[in-house]
């Protein structure tokens, strides 16, 4: 007897990708072989030999080098604190080999559910990798169900799947709203932050946070139009107060004025992420986790992040907790940069628990 199906149970018609203008695409959701990586592994190789992070991909930095400094051995139990996309997890994995346990946690509750089953279509289920969403900053309290740590690592950047997305709106170089957020589910977006904030602490957040050379013309531009009741909502909106504001700086080139975009909406992800401060309880509850001889690999992309590393490793260092610490940054290497550019401003410093 055959089987009746009525309209609704019947399969739904194959939607056609998106098409764009021209031979390549531009728009982030046109870019279907990108965001496919899976699938069309050919062309997303050709886009990263050129030098270039294919969209909605993140590549891993310095992976060498941190397995060096981490020596991970079967067996061992550690963490991943910025899963990102996955890809020094991955690679951390292969070294337990199947023996050991690592966790996993990401704020982000966008990219960590792809992350999970990007991961457990390789292989690494719930046997030996633990991923949680929540803040770095909260590492006591993974580590009260995990015990101590062999080794951590902490890559401090924001992913390149989440800079690419216009929907997330971390780039002036895509038009979307102002929102910063690493978790938009909480807190407030850099929209809302600028609709309150005074010149005083705009000018503030610009130094503190980017070292912002031309922090007074970008405040007071900004201040300026929310008082003329000009909605700052979008990227874009942004990106235009900040060039109009510097066009009449004497002998300001193109690349300066870029360089000020880039730095202005930095500066504003960290005050709305509060990036100091959870990394600075991060740093503090650190060696309370780890394990004797556990070791510890952090990268930083800006001098804010840096020193605040460098000082909490020199810190413990002096009180006996860490018995060995970076002399200096391990830079990624030339060929990595010419494959991977957004590697260049990398910086890597790792420490050993006494």
């Amino acid at each position: 007897m055959g089987q009746n199906h009525t309209l609704d149970e019947k399969e739904p018609k194959h939607q056609r990708r998106i098409r764009y203008k021209g031979t390549h695409p531009k728009n982030f959701k046109e870019k279907y072989k990108e965001l496919q990586p899976e699938q069309y592994a050919d062309a997303v190789a050709k886009i990263i030999q050129k030098g270039s992070t294919p969209a909605g991909m993140h590549l891993p930095i310095c992976v060498k080098e941190i397995l060096e400094l981490l020596q991970i051995a079967p067996g061992q139990t550690g963490l991943d604190a910025t899963l990102g996309y996955g890809g020094h997890t991955l690679e951390m994995l292969k070294c337990l080999n199947s023996k050991g346990r690592l966790y996993a946690i990401d704020v982000d509750p966008l990219e960590l559910p792809r992350t999970k089953d990007r991961l457990e279509r390789l292989g690494y289920g719930s046997d030996i990798l633990e991923i949680k969403q929540m803040n770095f900053s909260q590492i006591d309290q993974i580590a009260a169900e995990a015990g101590s740590f062999d080794f951590v690592l902490a890559d401090l950047g924001v992913s390149s799947m989440q800079i690419d997305n216009p929907e997330r709106g971390f780039s002036f170089k895509f038009e979307g709203p102002l929102d910063l957020r690493l978790n938009p589910h909480i807190g407030y977006s850099a929209a809302s932050l600028l609709k309150k904030i005074k010149l005083d602490e705009l000018q503030d957040i610009l130094i503190e946070n980017a070292d912002e050379p031309h922090s007074g013309p970008i405040a007071r531009a900004i201040i300026s139009n929310i008082k003329k009741g000009i909605a700052l909502s979008t990227t874009t909106e942004l990106q235009n107060i900040i060039k109009d504001a510097l066009k009449f700086v004497p002998k300001i080139s193109k690349d300066e004025i870029k360089k000020s975009c880039q730095r202005t909406f930095q500066a504003l992800r960290i005050e709305v992420n509060k990036e100091f401060k959870v990394l600075d309880e991060f740093l503090e509850k650190l060696p309370n986790v780890m394990a004797s001889g556990g070791r510890i690999a952090i990268i930083s992309f800006h001098s804010g992040e840096d020193r605040r590393v460098k000082k909490s490793f020199k810190h413990f260092l002096r009180a006996g907790v860490y018995r060995e610490i970076a002399p200096d940054p391990i830079r990624p290497s030339a060929e990595e940069c010419h494959v991977n550019s957004r590697a260049r401003s990398a910086k890597l410093r790792w420490a050993i628990k006494s």
